[in-house]
């Protein structure tokens, strides 16, 4: 290194510096604990229910998210019904009261199967057989007109939210091979079968509006904890699967996203916006536990994702940022990724100004010395994202449980898909243990059980995060080789 590329290297490193101290005077003066524990304590308020989608609770939830946006001085975007509200139609889909799976004349007892998926089914069909349905399983396979059988989860995962989240993909793949059905079979950790049972055993499901009443894709999952139906299915593959589910019902039911913007102050970076996102949604009301608890606050999952997102348009509405803000909190989440699912194919703004998205969703944290970004080293601004937290005395540290897919897991996901860069900014957490399990989608995940010291460290890194990367002259984009990259250079045409 010359000695004259070593001076013009300290001089940007020491320009970057300024600037993010100047920020970070921005930040420290807008981010205060008393607001934050403020806005935790009346999102997971025992009032709002659990905020479940379709509830009263969540309503309370929405007006109370739009009526801070007013009151910061968040402008309302047009198109949006009261100028804060995308209106999501959702519909809960009222279970089928009879189903049933036979191959040749044996029959699985109806108390050992749940429904997810299918209305008005009555098929006989061949089956194939594809071990835990991996993507090369599903891409080896004429699986076209047939029904697919296979196990939950991975032999070497058998985490129940892993368990569901691999679901949704292998039906995904199913359809998208043009199977008529899936069938998972649930062998190997019979506590999962409980797990799904409490929460999926309500009698109704919610999720968009079928073109009509009859859904013929169908899934369905059989417990089969001592291996039965696995040794019938591996014997009689010749032998046809006989399925059927009675008609169900859908019922409209209401669903918001909660919407607001700020205008950049660049004329040219204005034109580009940073979505900053979060679910705002939650369980609601379940089983009581054994204290009699029966709601599901959500204090960590979600209401910190919120009240980040909240935090920063506070601070981006008293001091706009070069690019333009977009705040968007998510309906339906906890259902399935609905609320932003429904957001990217119904956008209030065009896609490809959309050059990242900084979502916010937590289970819980084990470390208050970390915020740990799902997704750090995917994009080019993880530098900033390091800076901030930095800043405030964390350390940033990326996905430590890649085993759990968490990036594909949460709203991000659905605008990874479309090419936008979009990372997760998460509680500190180095694994997921019993600390985490202690309050993920848990009773106990209360507000008075939070570190609200730490909540101001982790807001105003994810604050300070928020101001560098959207007054960063470089838009920030994809490191080359990750997977959702070809999607970025074609929707930004790169």
């Amino acid at each position: 290194m010359t000695k004259k590329t070593w001076i013009i290297g300290a001089l940007m490193l020491t320009s970057l510096w300024v600037v993010a101290q100047d920020q970070a005077e921005l930040v420290e003066n807008t981010i205060k604990r008393s607001t934050i524990e403020g806005h935790i304590y009346f999102l997971a308020s025992d009032e709002l229910a659990g905020r479940e989608t379709g509830t009263p609770g969540i309503d309370v939830a929405a007006r109370y998210i739009s009526t801070t946006f007013q009151r910061y001085g968040v402008s309302p975007v047009e198109g949006a019904t009261e100028g804060y509200f995308q209106e999501a139609p959702l519909v809960k889909n009222i279970a089928p009261e009879a189903y049933g799976i036979k191959i040749g004349k044996e029959a699985v007892d109806a108390e050992n199967i749940l429904r997810l998926e299918g209305s008005g089914v009555n098929v006989e069909s061949d089956f194939v057989f594809l071990n835990y349905g991996t993507e090369e399983d599903f891409n080896n396979s004429n699986i076209k007109g047939k029904i697919v059988v296979v196990f939950a989860g991975q032999k070497d995962n058998q985490d129940y939210r892993f368990v569901y989240q691999a679901s949704v993909k292998k039906s995904n793949l199913a359809k998208e091979a043009g199977a008529i059905g899936i069938l998972e079979l649930h062998k190997d950790n019979p506590d999962n079968w409980k797990t799904f049972q409490s929460f999926m055993n309500r009698g109704s499901s919610i999720g968009f509006a079928s073109e009509n009443n009859k859904d013929s894709f169908f899934k369905l999952w059989v417990d089969d904890p001592d291996g039965t139906w696995t040794k019938r299915i591996n014997l009689k593959m010749k032998q046809k699967l006989a399925i059927t589910i009675g008609e169900a019902m859908e019922l409209p039911i209401p669903s918001k996203n909660v919407v607001g913007m700020v205008e950049g102050t660049d004329p040219e970076l204005k034109d580009e916006f940073i979505i900053y996102s979060a679910h705002y949604d939650h369980l609601g009301i379940g089983k009581p536990n054994a204290e009699g608890d029966s709601i599901y606050n959500g204090a960590r999952d979600n209401a910190v994702g919120v009240v980040t997102v909240m935090s920063a348009a506070e601070s981006i509405a008293k001091n706009p940022t070069k690019r333009s803000a977009l705040f968007i909190l998510f309906t339906a989440e906890e259902k399935g990724l609905l609320g932003s699912k429904y957001y990217v194919e119904n956008p209030l703004f065009p896609l490809d100004q959309m050059v990242y998205c900084f979502n916010s969703d937590n289970g819980g944290y084990n470390d208050t010395s970390l915020a740990t970004i799902i997704g750090l080293e995917r994009t080019t601004a993880g530098k900033h994202i390091k800076k901030a937290s930095e800043t405030f005395g964390l350390k940033a540290i990326d996905d430590p449980a890649g085993e759990q897919g968490l990036f594909d897991r949460s709203d991000n996901v659905n605008f990874a898909k479309k090419g936008i860069p979009a990372p997760t900014f998460s509680l500190g957490f180095t694994a997921f243990d019993a600390e985490i399990g202690k309050y993920y989608h848990q009773q106990s995940d209360n507000p008075e059980s939070i570190d609200y010291d730490y909540m101001e460290q982790f807001f105003r890194a994810f604050v300070l995060s928020a101001r560098l990367i959207a007054n960063d002259e470089e838009t920030p984009f994809w490191i080359e080789g990750d997977k959702y990259y070809e999607a970025g250079k074609s929707l930004y045409g790169k």
